[in-house]
């Protein structure tokens, strides 16, 4: 596949910047600092603006009163870092030829829609419906019963049980597992006895699935993940989970089963939260938070501690054990005065 190419008057109308008459090639993005004559920057925040005036790119997207300050092309748009994300999708060569290999096992009661892609040693398994222009690499499992929408695109070593469900536009990153069996087990006299999960999954349009994440099929519903939903790498789904659209969770958290979490909500990394609670839309949880009860209302909560030098940080956790105590201690100082004070002058 070629590389990809543009002149700089394609790429203004491509990104709705201000029209500008030039056929001088771009075939890359690069920093202020590190781009060259050939590739495209952007000035997102104001710490940057010293670069301008020395950067070896061959066009800058800036706000309009930037435009005066960049030294080669200036492409002006309302908004430089919304508009280099949409220019890394037009410079993005991850996209693989419509092509299924020959290597791949594909059931005969599976349908399989135009412009597919499929890689060596993928599976997909019966009654499982690809829809159109979607990529799945190499050494993927597509279980049976599965619906994949229109252009998703599935990464190589990426396995999906049965009755998962993906919306159209979606990327599931590699090591990625849609589906398994949630934790769901009963405790018979001591022994464990497990609780076949009988739901599965459903994903939105435009979700983003990253590396070894996992999604937990449902006990009896599905777990449902809404439009627009990102999660990052190495991120734990119970089952009968529901994420609402636009949410954003960073890599390393866990949510227990039957939460439900609102649209909009943002959860940074190594977050965990209990089963069975819910998160008011547009909630926002910083890393490392402990979410043990229901947040009805939309906010912004932590829990974790921040670092300090270790010797202060043995100090403060002793003092943290008595806690309790100090508490009791202050209830009855509070008692006291209140007794003796009663019914005297002000």
């Amino acid at each position: 596949m070629a590389k990809p190419r543009f002149t700089v008057s394609e790429l203004a109308g491509l990104l709705g910047a201000e029209t500008v008459v030039s056929n001088h090639l771009i075939d890359g993005i690069g920093t202020l600092e590190s781009a060259t004559e050939h590739q495209l920057s952007f000035l997102h925040s104001g710490r940057y603006q010293q670069h301008l005036s020395v950067s070896q790119a061959g066009a800058v997207l800036v706000r309009p009163e930037h435009r005066d300050d960049v030294s080669s092309i200036a492409l002006v748009v309302a908004d430089p870092y919304i508009a280099y994300a949409h220019a890394t999708a037009l410079f993005c060569e991850q996209q693989a030829e419509s092509v299924i290999s020959p290597l791949a096992v594909i059931s005969d009661s599976a349908v399989i829609g135009e412009r597919v892609a499929i890689g060596p040693h993928t599976m997909v398994d019966a009654r499982s419906v690809i829809g159109a222009g979607v990529k799945v690499g190499a050494n993927s499992v597509i279980g049976p019963d599965c619906v994949i929408g229109e252009n998703t695109r599935i990464a190589a070593n990426v396995t999906l049980y049965n009755k998962t469900v993906i919306g159209a536009n979606c990327v599931i990153h590699s090591g990625a597992v849609i589906g398994a069996d949630g934790f769901g087990f009963a405790n018979n006299q001591g022994e464990w006895l497990k609780i076949y999960q009988l739901g599965g999954v459903r994903l939105g349009d435009r979700v983003e699935v990253g590396a070894n994440t996992t999604i937990d099929r449902g006990a009896l519903d599905d777990t449902v993940i809404g439009h627009g939903v990102i999660l990052d790498n190495q991120i734990q789904v119970g089952h009968n989970v529901n994420i609402g659209d636009n949410t954003a969770i960073a890599a390393c958290s866990a949510i227990a089963g039957s939460t439900r979490i609102g649209k909009n909500c943002t959860i940074a990394g190594a977050c965990g939260i209990a089963g069975h609670l819910s998160i008011a839309d547009g909630t926002h949880i910083t890393a490392m938070t402990m979410v043990s009860k229901s947040i009805l209302e939309a906010g912004a909560f932590s829990s974790g501690t921040v670092m300090e030098p270790h010797q202060q940080w043995k100090r403060n956790a002793v003092r943290f054990r008595h806690l309790d105590e100090l508490s009791r201690r202050v209830k009855s100082l509070e008692k006291f005065v209140k007794q003796h004070t009663e019914g005297q002058p002000e």
